[in-house]
């Protein structure tokens, strides 16, 4: 097959959905299927919409000569009428990968009415979707209808390697000393450092520290805010904001916790709540999209509600205090990880749907894919 992948900005960005994208990318190329990548420039939301008015995108998408053409669902702004016309023009397969709706997330009434309006007209122009989650997929059919082909390909754990045993999950939860608490995330607002940093202040001192992994320049305003934040709070000595991580140093920070929080607004999936429970970490994870895919209240960590930073302080002061609970749930949680799709298995069903859509005689033969996993 030969695939076109439209995105807005760099497919190396350090998200969650650009490294499931990477990923899909990395095996369909292995696998004899060369994706192209169309890459648009981030702008604002309005003036992405304005890219409807010109024909050039649609020129570019046709120029791909591609047999299906993938699209980053959070693109689409920029291609409710390039999709028309490519539909009108070539009949190329469009696919919309759908990592979560913009229209999930909490905004504004007039926002949300906006978004949900524009999101429904363009999922019903598309062919088919490559969903993250059943709770994405659910998302979709409540906005805009169910019936058109689709495969649910949960992300993997095993991107970082293999982490600790057992029995040492279990030893670093009886180590004596604060609760080590690890935020991984870019510094933007739906991710709820903001929550955390006031879930934590309100514990006693010296029982917790934080590690905070996650670029700081995507929002600069909200990143000077949490650093007012943690000053205003008294609580600099027990933060450690480390930036941005490549996966070595990613996989050493989740080696030396006791436990992932990241209460976000609104999730789709949560790839860094699946590599924490790989690492035998329970997780606090937003119980607003698909963590409950993975994190089981109670038994591998918890699920907070958006914006809930005493039921967050409470969760964490139990697993401080109760350091046989801290074992037992990150025991759990590793078992819970190890049994998940591994990243080439979910990537291989992907591929299987999009043979399904392909023109005939597009799909070259398949071939091993060897790819190191979680042991």
């Amino acid at each position: 097959m030969r695939l076109g992948l439209v995105i807005h900005g760099d497919l190396q960005t350090q998200t969650g959905g650009y490294l499931y994208d990477r990923r899909l990318v990395e095996y369909l190329g292995r696998a004899g299927d060369p994706v192209e990548i169309v890459s648009l420039p981030w702008r604002s939301y309005p003036a992405h919409l304005r890219d409807n008015l010109s024909p050039a995108l649609t020129r570019r998408l046709l120029n791909l000569r591609v047999d299906i053409l993938l699209e980053d669902e959070l693109s689409h702004p920029s291609l409710l009428a390039a999709n028309r016309r490519l539909a009108r023009l070539a009949g190329i397969p469009i696919v919309a990968v759908v990592h979560h709706l913009r229209s999930s997330e909490p905004w504004t009434p007039a926002a949300r009415r906006l978004y949900r309006a524009v999101e429904r007209a363009y999922l019903r122009g598309v062919d088919g979707f490559v969903f993250n989650s059943q709770a994405t997929r659910a998302a979709v059919d409540a906005l805009a209808g169910s019936g058109k082909p689709f495969v649910v390909a949960p992300p993997g754990g095993d991107r970082l390697g293999p982490g600790p045993e057992t029995d040492a999950v279990r030893s670093r939860a009886m180590q004596a000393g604060p609760l080590r608490v690890l935020f991984v995330g870019n510094l933007i607002a739906r991710k709820g450092l903001h929550v955390l940093l006031e879930a934590l202040a309100a514990l006693p001192a010296g029982s917790w520290s934080l590690e905070v992994v996650g670029n700081a320049s995507r929002d600069a305003a909200y990143a000077a805010r949490v650093r007012r934040q943690i000053a205003r709070l008294g609580i600099d000595g027990s933060v450690s904001l480390r930036g941005a991580a490549d996966d070595r140093a990613l996989a050493e920070a989740l080696r030396r916790s006791h436990v992932l929080a990241g209460p976000s607004d609104y999730e789709g999936f949560g790839i860094a709540y699946l590599e924490a429970m790989a690492f035998g970490l329970p997780v606090l994870a937003s119980a607003a999209g698909g963590a409950s895919e993975v994190v089981v209240e109670g038994e591998t960590g918890y699920l907070i509600p958006p914006g809930s930073p005493a039921l967050l302080a409470e969760r964490l002061r139990s697993l401080g205090l109760d350091r046989d609970r801290l074992a037992r749930l990150g025991a759990a949680a590793r078992a819970r990880a190890l049994a998940q799709p591994q990243w080439a298995a979910s990537m291989g069903s992907i591929r299987q749907f999009l043979a399904r859509l392909a023109p005939t005689g597009a799909v070259a033969p398949a071939i091993s894919v060897a790819v190191g996993g979680v042991r």
